[in-house]
């Protein structure tokens, strides 16, 4: 078996050499080898935006952090026609409103593509300034529902390539009525995330004559859950399904812990964020969740990866492995469509157009893209790419060896 070191030395040797190849492909014959073409390029612009501080910060910046991984290899072998890819970063807090500002500031820089957004109600309120501005928002770790189904698939220049809740709240439904768990209480914050991820969880259950037993909403920074916790007891759940994206998931894990109830928690990718396996501690263990990527070598592609993030930032463990690796995957599917653009004109509808075109394929990380998008389908994932983690000693692992063995192979969209 190869070595972890090795094996992704191995992987970008081989990732250098096939953009090598896209780049030479893609150069106009009058500019390959040419000096004076390459003392004209300039770089290439594109648009970056998540909460790189404050209460979201724990995913945005391991989003950031894969998408400069990713655009420091492509520069290391030419960028884009000979133009080094150059990132416009803006920090929008986890707040919609500057989100909102900061959109508006991305489409005054003459970006030519934006990649970003960590939290649904931030990206909700900036889609139409992307949308009128015919600039493409490739999406790389907000999961709503809403979002991708906003505008008319032919027409929206919003992308994603993170698992929309669509599919990861039917996933896990269709898991735990598996393992028996059939009264769910369901516990949504009151953000559009909650919103939309409740009503996500709701279709599924009835889609197998199921209802939630008890249904409990609350505001970001709850502290206390106990009351209804006990309501959802008393109501006889079997499982706790948790919708919110911070500290109120840990919140659940402990006041489930005080009560002395040993019912499962379960949810989507949320529950695989520091702020709920370091807050909840052992009452975090055995935690179920929705997953593209877990943080094992399982092939030389996931350690390419992966050696190259410790190596690049200095860590052992990055703090949200799946938002690291659909940010470097997003910046790489990014890159292919803008190669089959013939002339290298990058307007708003050339890029959108590219994106919809079947490319080269990408052979990534979380996934192998053939044709990620089409003009009536702005999704990249689909739910066979997903794999149920588990938090076993406060990491995420395969809850099932079976999804283990199957993540030996990068699944393809289906």
């Amino acid at each position: 078996m190869l070595s972890l070191r090795s094996a992704g030395l191995r992987a970008v040797t081989g990732i250098a050499a096939a953009l090598a190849a896209a780049l030479s492909l893609s150069l106009p014959a009058s500019a390959q080898g040419d000096p004076a073409a390459g003392a004209a390029a300039t770089t290439l612009k594109i648009g970056v935006i998540g909460p790189f501080t404050g209460g979201s910060a724990d995913f945005g910046v391991p989003m950031l952090n894969g998408i400069l991984q990713a655009v420091d290899e492509i520069n290391a072998v030419g960028g884009y026609l000979g133009r080094k890819i150059e990132i416009v970063r803006k920090d929008d807090q986890a707040n919609p409103d500057t989100g909102l500002k900061l959109s508006q500031e991305l489409i005054t820089e003459k970006v030519v593509a934006t990649i970003g957004f960590c939290n649904t109600g931030v990206a909700a309120k900036s889609l139409e300034v992307y949308q009128t501005s015919q600039m493409p928002l490739i999406i790389p770790c907000a999961t709503g529902k809403p979002l991708t189904a906003k505008y008319p698939p032919a027409d929206s220049y919003i992308f994603r390539t993170s698992p929309s809740d669509a599919i990861q709240a039917p996933f896990v439904v269709e898991d735990i009525v598996r393992r028996g768990w059939d009264k769910v209480a369901i516990f949504a914050d009151t953000t559009a995330y909650g919103e939309a991820g409740l009503k996500d969880v709701e279709a599924a259950l009835a889609a197998r004559q199921l209802k939630p037993v008890h249904v409990a909403r609350f505001a970001l920074g709850v502290k206390d859950l106990g009351e209804e916790l006990k309501a959802a007891r008393a109501a006889g759940a079997n499982v706790v399904f948790s919708y919110t994206v911070g500290p109120e998931n840990a919140v659940i894990a402990r006041g489930r812990q005080s009560l002395g109830w040993k019912v499962p928690q379960v949810g989507g990718w949320t529950l695989s964020f520091p702020f709920f396996i370091d807050g909840g501690k052992e009452a975090a263990e055995g935690a179920l969740m929705a997953q593209t990527f877990i943080a094992e070598p399982s092939n030389e592609r996931r350690a390419s990866f992966l050696t190259g993030y410790a190596r690049k930032y200095k860590v052992k463990k990055i703090p949200v492995p799946m938002a690291a690796a659909q940010g470097y995957d997003a910046v790489y599917v990014l890159v292919y469509s803008l190669f089959g653009i013939k002339g290298g004109k990058l307007t708003g509808p050339a890029i959108k157009a590219a994106l919809e075109s079947r490319n080269r394929t990408y052979y990534g990380v979380t996934a192998t893209y053939e044709q990620p998008f089409s003009k009536q389908d702005k999704d990249a994932t689909t739910q066979n790419m997903l794999v149920m983690g588990m938090v076993r000693n406060g990491m995420v692992t395969f809850a099932y060896p079976e999804d283990a063995k199957r993540n030996l192979f990068v699944q393809r969209k289906q």
